[in-house]
Formats: C-alpha cells, structure tokens, sequence
C-alpha cells in the first residue's frame, strides 16, 4: 500500500471509499457493458478528473450506451444531443424566445434552455456538424457556461461533454479543429470486443432484458470526489516526467528525439502536462492508492496525447500513428521503478 504520510487521515478515507465505489459502479456497468474493462477506467478517470473525453470507434461498439449507463450509475442529467451538417449552436446552447403576457399584453424575451443543460452531455458524431456548430461547445467545455444574446448561463455542475467519432466513415464529416481536441483532456479509442465478449453480447441483447442498474454515486458526490483527486500529492520527479514527456513531443524543442523531429508536425501543448498529472490523481485514487507515480503518467499517456501529437505526411503515409511515437517515447523517458516505491 502507497505510503500516507502526506495524505490527510480524512482524505485517506475519501480515497478508500472512491476505491470501492469504484468497483461497484464496474459491477453495475459490467451488467449492461461487456468487456470494455479499459475504456470504462479511462472514462472515469476522465470524469472525476473533472475533463471531457472523446470516444472514437465504429458504429456498434457500446459508445452511446457506455455513456447513457454511467449517467444512470452516477444518477447524472444525461442529454444526447445528435450532431449532423443541419444542426445550429441554438439547437445546443438554446435561444431566446418572444413570448406575450396574455394579461398585460407585454412582450418579452425568455430563454429556452438547450440540451447542453445537462450533467452529461453525449455528442454523438461530433464530426458530422460544421465547425461553427461544433464551436458552439468550446465556451461550454472550457468555463462551464455558455453566452446567449448577451447574458452569461451556469451549467450544472458536475458538468462532462463526452463526444464520439466513427473513425471509418469520413465522407461528409469536419474534423475537430486542433483547439478544441485540446479541452478535451482523454481520446479514448473504443475497439471491437474480444471473440468469448461477442458471443456473450449478442446473447446478452437478444434474450431478456437485464435489470436496471443501481445508483451508485450522486452529483454531490462526484463533485467531493473531483475536489479530491486535485488534493492528492505529487512528488516533483512525476511532475518532471509529465514535463519532460510532454516538452519531448515539439519538434522544435532541443530535447525532442530525432524520431520526433522526423514524424511529428506539432506536438503537446502546456495542457497536456496538466492533464496528464491531473488524470495520473485521478486513476491513482480509483486504484486506492494515496498518490500519483510515473506509472500512473505512463499509463494515462496515450489517451491524453494521442490527439495532441500531430504527424507528419511522411509519418501518415509510412503508416506511423501518433501512438507509436507515444510508446517510443515512454520507452526512452520512463524513469526507473525505484523512483515510486
């Protein structure tokens, strides 16, 4: 067990109850979702690390159930909002209406709250709307709120945009510009089921319906949990390594390997690093343990660069994708173990 010296007994507590709740909200979702054990662990260190996350996989592999379910477990506002090339930033924010006063006659504007008004917010085929609707959602995942002629709107806390991608179909899609890949702190890549999990879905969906699952977690919950994992200590040797890590993906940096300098058009920005540490919390508080280690950085590492890291033509057309210099990176930056024991 990680050492508690620099953890405050409360805290402590907090940390072993998120672990175990943890594994409940996996036995509640492993009725509905088989398989997956990866891409539920990346959610929820995505959500209770207080970020947005995007999902890309082909069409029927559980992405927009996952979510709806979590929803369910953690008793969240859930809103699936479906992104095609007719959809406005009015149909996602809302927009005010005139309305009359049938008593006095006077008319006024009042504003009709949007989908976006949700805890959970699905964004399903994000890359199917222009980028002036998609940009509807930068102001939302970033401040937490959103303008509508002139006046600013609250969104509920806590408060997640969770955005798919079908990574096949590309005919008649916008890809997300790269600033707002860059809030979305996890891409999760959502693969197909292993041969003994396909055979248990479809005798799962095609006999009776399975019970509901059971609340887990509530909103205040989740919001204590988020408060928490900012609270857990990070030694400076992780910190470094985020840094370093993350530095090492620019091409124009004096430390960037000759691999990146080659295959990588832009690299990592500062919020990267941030996210790596803030996620590395995160997972080490669902794992039960009291702080963040290199390991836990290395293991957040692809989801939180692999949409940062930007290859080059010659990379793509070698077939080099961005998480093969991510794993040749992490082999020539990993530190030693000895630093987390």
């Amino acid at each position: 067990m990680a050492q508690m010296k620099d953890v405050a007994a409360g805290d402590a507590a907090l940390i072993q109850e998120l672990h175990t709740l943890c594994g409940r909200m996996k036995a509640q979702l492993g009725q509905v979702i088989v398989g997956q054990t990866s891409v539920i662990d990346e959610v929820l260190v995505a959500v209770f690390s207080r970020g947005h996350a995007l999902l890309v996989g082909v069409p029927g592999v559980a992405k927009t159930l996952l979510i709806s379910t979590i929803s369910r477990v953690m008793d969240l506002s859930f809103k699936r909002i479906q992104f095609t090339p007719d959809l406005m930033p009015s149909d996602i924010t809302g927009t005010d209406v005139l309305e009359e006063d049938r008593t006095t006659g006077r008319r006024e504007f009042r504003f009709v709250k949007g989908p976006i008004f949700a805890n959970m917010v699905l964004a399903d085929e994000i890359n199917r709307t222009p980028p002036k609707t998609q940009a509807a959602l930068l102001e939302a995942m970033q401040e937490h709120c959103v303008t509508v002629g002139g006046e600013n709107y609250r969104l509920p806390e806590p408060f997640f945009v969770l955005a798919t991608q079908n990574p096949i179909e590309q005919e008649g899609t916008y890809p997300l510009p790269e600033a707002q890949l860059d809030r979305f702190i996890f891409n999760i890549i959502v693969d197909y089921p292993k041969k003994e999990e396909e055979s248990v879905i479809i005798r799962q969906v095609t006999g009776p319906q399975a019970d509901a699952v059971e609340k887990v977690l509530d909103a205040a919950q989740v919001l204590q949990m988020q408060q928490l994992v900012r609270r857990v200590p990070v030694a400076d040797h992780v910190i470094d390594f985020a840094r370093d890590l993350t530095r090492a993906t620019r091409p124009n940096q004096p430390e960037a390997p000759d691999f990146v300098r080659e295959m990588v058009a832009w690299g990592a920005g500062p919020r990267a690093g941030i996210s790596l540490i803030t996620a590395a919390k995160a997972r080490a508080v669902l794992y039960g343990r009291y702080h963040a280690t290199t390991a836990d950085v290395a293991a957040v590492a692809y989801p939180v660069l692999r949409h940062r890291v930007l290859t080059t033509f010659n990379a793509e057309a070698a077939g080099v994708k961005s998480d093969q210099i991510i794993a040749m990176l992490l082999e020539r930056l990993r530190p030693s173990e000895n630093l987390d024991v």
